[in-house]
């Protein structure tokens, strides 16, 4: 292993460039060459390969986003372009390559390895949907962001007395939705892995009203259902009116949180041990609060099951 590449992929997480700092000073430390590649796989097939040096990721440890750009690229989910990727790679002397994103990168990586070239796979999405990792860089920051909103909606929700819908991101996984609907003490909490009930929801507003609480607050995975939706359910099986609000792509951006920071420097750390130690396909992850490497074929098992005892008690202290 002499020469390593980094590059980004898929939607960006907070945290992302301090996985790719991590991983170029690491690799330089460790006496190897390393190289950013830019615009994702799309840059991997167009040879947008760029050799970094130490000054090349000074100052973006705080920066949200990724200095490496990200784009979406069809043309590597063919053999075609998968074999001008391979032979991009070839033509820079690389041997091994660090990806950092989220399930769809994970699964291209798993199309390079195929190829015969060694991979480190770099967990990083808001949405903590990956299978085989307690946390994903960009999850800690999104939500440290999804509760600032609650905080502020509901300021204008105990003024007007009304029952507000938050929807936050996170696709088929409840992740984020659940600790953020905990950590901001919303009165009921919607997820993709839990069947729900309209009655339930009404009554828990209802109870809350009852006791003198000025409003209501309903924080909706976007996996279940779109808020308007929900809304629509609402009105019309129980009359209850609500507001809706979408947060939408704002739960990306932003500077990184410090927890971010610090597991993103750990994981892309991680990422070139494994390939300096001859692992040829790897993802990087925390288990028991410890960063480790697992196989990568891993990530596309059944994922484990969202700990819906944070659900319990989210309703149990919104009483």
């Amino acid at each position: 292993m002499n020469r390593i590449a980094v590059l980004t992929s898929g939607g960006d997480a907070p945290g992302m460039n301090a996985a790719i700092r991590s991983v170029v000073r690491k690799a330089i430390y460790e006496g190897l060459e390393v190289s950013g590649v830019f615009h994702g796989y799309q840059g991997l097939i167009d040879g947008k390969i760029e050799q970094f040096q130490l000054g090349s990721v000074g100052d973006i440890i705080q920066r949200g986003g990724t200095i490496l750009r990200s784009a979406r690229c069809p043309e590597f989910m063919t053999e075609a372009g998968r074999e001008k990727a391979y032979n991009q790679l070839k033509l820079h002397g690389i041997d091994g390559v660090v990806i950092i994103g989220g399930d769809g990168s994970f699964r291209g990586a798993y199309e390079l390895v195929k190829l015969g070239i060694p991979c480190a796979c770099v967990p990083a999405t808001i949405d903590n949907d990956i299978n085989g990792t307690q946390f994903t860089i960009g999850f800690d920051t999104a939500l440290n962001t999804v509760v600032e909103a609650i905080d502020k909606i509901r300021d204008t929700a105990t003024s007007h007395e009304r029952s507000f819908i938050i929807e936050v991101m996170g696709r088929d996984a409840g992740d984020l939705a659940l600790w953020a609907g905990l950590g901001g003490g919303a009165e009921s909490i919607l997820l993709p892995e839990k069947a729900f009930d309209v009655n339930e929801i009404v009554q828990r507003i209802k109870q809350s009203t009852g006791r003198g609480k000025k409003h209501s607050i309903i924080v909706l995975a976007e996996g279940m259902m779109p808020a308007h939706n929900l809304a629509e359910i609402l009105k019309k099986e129980a009359g209850v009116e609500t507001r809706v609000s979408i947060l939408g792509h704002m739960q990306r951006g932003g500077s990184p949180s410090a927890r971010d920071r610090v597991i993103a420097s750990q994981y892309g750390s991680r990422a070139v041990e494994s390939l300096i130690e001859g692992k040829q396909s790897v993802a990087i992850g925390m288990r028991n609060h410890k960063v480790v490497d697992y196989n990568l074929e891993e990530v596309f098992t059944k994922r484990e099951k969202l700990d819906l005892s944070l659900l319990d008690l989210a309703q149990t202290l919104s009483i």
